[in-house]
């Protein structure tokens, strides 16, 4: 799921050499933090959380089909 929220985040960035993702497991949730470069945050987040929510969304799906849950973090 790293590598998933990884290769969206580098498709929508200006900086694709900036994007980190890492995995922590907490209980029985996997937290998924990214990091962008600074300039790229609004495009990671977008108009009104959109972006952030559809990656969320493709995240979830993905995580459901696994049963398990995750969550996606987006560290400033």
């Amino acid at each position: 799921m790293k590598t998933l929220v990884e290769s969206i985040a580098k498709a929508l960035v200006d900086d694709p050499t900036q994007v980190i993702a890492t995995e922590e497991a907490e209980e029985d949730t996997l937290v998924i933090s990214l990091t962008v470069a600074k300039e790229d945050m609004g495009r990671i987040i977008g108009k009104e959380g959109r972006t952030a929510k559809a990656i969320r969304t493709i995240l979830n799906a993905v995580s459901t089909k696994d049963n398990k849950k995750a969550l996606l973090k987006i560290v400033e």
